[in-house]
């Protein structure tokens, strides 16, 4: 078998979307012809735990783990009981003391994050570990975008090393930055180190054609795309049950770049036109949410008594859940790189069969896929005359009993996919 070894931050017993792509592209990669090492802190921190992702480590794969330290816990030491969760950290308006100071310090001192301080360790760790394993193929896969200062620094100390940077979200454009108050300095400092690794990694990879574009301008080179996607196994034997009433679900973070309430809104003015409506449906939001959005639902008595909120639940629970549901909710972050925003949720989404009801620019690649698939549709945030319609059809369809048409996804099977990370991992070709 080949070899390569992947540094991550996010790994399980960590839950979320996050995770999740990496730890199925290791669950499949020996059966391509790769034994995989992962290198993982020790002692990561992280909201959600999600200890039933740990069945999908397969036996070939050796991880490996490091202590970090990280200025969490200082914060959190500081903040006491009032410390507020990380969806209300992302705040692009007006801010609390606590969040406004550990803003500024996030954007100008931690470059380019608050993993910086595990650079060091992990590449003096590696650099023996990889020529001690003769490893000749390594992976870095960021946000956190540090991960990949591992990778910049291990290629310069060992050249031969084949290096594939795979960027899940931008970097110097990543609208999160936005919310930061960050000093034109510590922006220029983001976009050179951001420079270095697109321009040193041997091989860039990113998950949507939108970013493609984007880190092709900014390095001048040929990017590679592979999305995320779902994993067949996940779905096996689960049975699509009736529901009592139309069931609407949303999956994962609501924070201020990914707001609902417009959609919240419409609902509100569907249920004031036909109250009937408002007693045959529910709106559930499974994951962390902010302070604000939930302030916003418990004010009005419409949308409190349609509206549900349940925390972050482990993944092979949510997928069971996903046939006990009518529409999934997806909303994309309203920010200038949505085009490009396609969530590792998106494509379970895809794979549940249910319709999706989507938030975001009609003009972007979620928007292509839905078209493509004919799986759902998705408005701007201003339209609101087309989101009542769809909603009053669909809760007619249902009444009636109407299946779903089947749709081709097959090209968004983790296997699939990993077979095109497999042909990637192994190309030392020098790209065009």
């Amino acid at each position: 078998m080949q070899k390569v070894l992947i540094v991550t931050y996010y790994w399980p017993p960590s839950g979320g979307s996050g995770v999740q792509r990496w730890l199925k592209f290791v669950k499949y990669l020996p059966s391509f012809g790769w034994q995989p090492f992962v290198l993982t802190p020790e002692n990561p921190s992280f909201e959600i735990r999600d200890d039933s992702l740990v069945k999908d480590v397969p036996a070939e794969a050796e991880v490996l783990k490091l202590p970090i330290w990280e200025p969490y816990g200082v914060f959190r030491k500081l903040a006491g009981s009032k410390a507020p969760r990380q969806t209300d950290m992302i705040a692009a308006g007006k801010k609390s003391l606590f969040q406004a100071v550990s803003s500024w310090i996030r954007g100008n001192f931690f470059i380019p994050d608050a993993r910086v301080f595990w650079v060091k360790p992990s590449v003096i760790f590696l650099t023996d570990f990889l020529k001690s394993n003769n490893i000749r193929t390594l992976v870095t896969t960021g946000p956190p975008h540090s991960m990949h200062l591992i990778g910049l620094k291990l290629k310069r100390k060992l050249p031969s090393l084949h290096w594939v940077a795979d960027m899940r979200d931008p970097w110097s454009e990543w609208d999160l930055l936005d919310t930061l108050s960050m000093s034109g300095i510590a922006r220029r400092r983001h976009q050179r180190l951001e420079r270095e690794v697109l321009q040193t990694a041997d091989r860039v990879v990113t998950i949507a054609p939108y970013h493609v574009d984007r880190f092709e301008r900014l390095s001048g080179r040929k990017v590679m795309l592979i999305t995320n996607g779902f994993d067949e196994d996940d779905f096996k034997g689960i049975k699509r049950t009736r529901t009592q009433i139309f069931t609407m679900r949303h999956i994962g973070m609501v924070d201020e770049l990914r707001d609902p309430r417009p959609f919240m809104e419409t609902l509100k003015e569907l249920i004031d036109e036909d109250p009937w409506i408002g007693q045959r449906l529910i709106v559930e939001f499974i994951g962390s949410v902010n302070t604000s959005f939930r302030n916003f639902v418990y004010a009005d008595p419409r949308l409190r008594k349609v509206t549900r909120f349940r925390d972050p639940m482990p993944h092979a629970e949510l997928v069971r859940l996903y046939a006990e549901t009518d529409m999934q909710l997806l909303v994309l972050a309203h920010t200038a790189l949505a085009p490009g925003n396609l969530p590792g949720k998106f494509f379970e989404y895809l794979a549940s069969g249910n319709f999706i009801f989507g938030v975001g620019p009609t003009k972007g690649d979620a928007a292509d896929i839905l078209r493509q698939t004919g799986a759902g549709n998705i408005f701007e945030h201003s339209d609101r005359d087309g989101m009542r319609l769809l909603l009053r059809e669909r809760v007619a369809l249902w009444e009636r009993g109407a299946a779903e048409s089947g749709r081709q996804v097959e090209k968004f099977s983790r296997r699939r996919l990993t077979q095109q990370m497999s042909d990637l991992l192994g190309d030392r070709t020098q790209p065009s």
